[in-house]
């Protein structure tokens, strides 16, 4: 049993970190550019407002509609659930080309990654041919169709985190708005099925925990259980997205003071016997002004990439209209540029944009 929130088991790659550093060691003894950027990267202080390295991990976002309007999410609000264009698979192998030091990418911003059709897929396996860890996120609907369950299986992909928040049809198409119930959880069982007959443990259930859900967190693991899942989080903050109508909005069902550590050990324990690993997601554990240790790593090992190739600080704001790093033609010039190195001298000074202060400590 766990004595405090920190002990809590954070959420670890698929199938382990072992395999992780397997793949992140096949990367550096492949790749020498990769290999000399990770050794710079290894080599600085990680809080440097002009490091000599290109970053190590990418969020590249392929497309930024989705067919859900979730009730915490800010795609809810734009005009026909799309924010912009589409990712060319050019422009994807051009980020993927340039940014030399890759070892991780997670291939999904505000959209549903499988709207990109076979692009998206072409994405994964032109990252897996070179060695790069691939993460992706979708919300499971179109898994039934255009045979995209075998793809995503032939793809290389090493992890897909899958969003379930309810434990029944009425909860999660309260929350889930747009999606259906029964048509998400028989095609993630198909799913997890067709991947235990490849031997591939790939698929974690995710789910953001909230007011209209709160009462059922032990069903969603028993649920999870159901549905072959071997892993689960509990991602207990619900972000404001850099936007002070959200903040007032997520507030209102944010749930995160009452979750208690009797109920992590509960959801925990329950996990353990039904054969799911269950993980807890909590924002406000990881970053704290003053000490380089506690600030925020994003400024200074990754970044986020829209669909329309603009470049925001993080996943936790994906959107340029609200934040926007400028500075140059392509990524590896705006990463360089001064705007970038004002921006994370910011967070070196304690004086962080309004944007990042959700995932700060007061």
């Amino acid at each position: 049993m766990f004595s405090s929130v920190i002990d809590l088991p954070k959420p670890e790659p698929m199938p382990s970190v072992e395999a992780y550093v397997s793949e992140r060691t096949k990367r550096l003894e492949s790749f020498p550019e990769c290999a000399a950027n990770y050794a710079r990267f290894q080599d600085s202080s990680r809080r440097e407002p002009k490091p000599d390295y290109l970053p190590i991990k990418l969020d590249i976002e392929n497309v930024s509609r989705c067919n859900f309007r979730c009730v915490m999410c800010q795609v809810s609000e734009w005009e026909n659930g799309k924010r912009a264009r589409d990712l060319q698979f050019h422009e994807f192998e051009q980020i993927i080309n340039e940014n030399v030091g890759l070892l991780e990418i997670k291939i999904q911003g505000m959209g549903e990654p499988t709207m990109g059709r076979d692009d998206f897929f072409s994405m994964i396996r032109f990252a897996r041919e070179r060695f790069i860890w691939v993460r992706t996120v979708t919300n499971g609907s179109l898994l039934h169709q255009n045979d995209n369950i075998s793809k995503f299986l032939q793809s290389g992909v090493n992890e897909i985190q899958i969003s379930i928040d309810g434990a029944t049809q009425e909860t999660f198409e309260k929350i889930r708005r747009g999606g259906k119930f029964r048509r998400v959880t028989e095609n993630v069982k198909q799913l997890n099925v067709e991947a235990r007959k490849l031997d591939l443990s790939i698929t974690k259930m995710w789910t953001v925990v909230q007011n209209q859900n709160i009462n059922e967190l032990e069903s969603l693991v028993e649920l999870a259980s159901a549905l072959g899942f071997s892993s689960q989080v509990f991602s207990l903050d619900i972000v404001d997205w850099g936007n002070s109508n959200w903040t007032d909005r997520n507030s209102e069902i944010s749930v995160n003071q009452l979750f208690t550590l009797e109920r992590a050990n509960t959801l925990y324990e329950l996990g353990k016997r039904l054969g799911v690993k269950v993980a807890f997601w909590n924002i406000n554990q990881k970053y704290e002004y003053g000490v380089n240790a506690k600030l925020c790593p994003w400024p200074f090992e990754r970044s986020y990439i829209g669909s329309d190739s603009r470049v925001v600080p993080c996943c936790m704001v994906a959107d340029p209209d609200t934040f926007e790093i400028k500075g140059g033609k392509t990524f590896v010039e705006i990463w360089k540029s001064k705007n970038y190195s004002d921006f994370r001298q910011s967070h070196l000074d304690g004086s962080v944009p309004k944007i990042c202060k959700n995932c700060y400590k007061n």
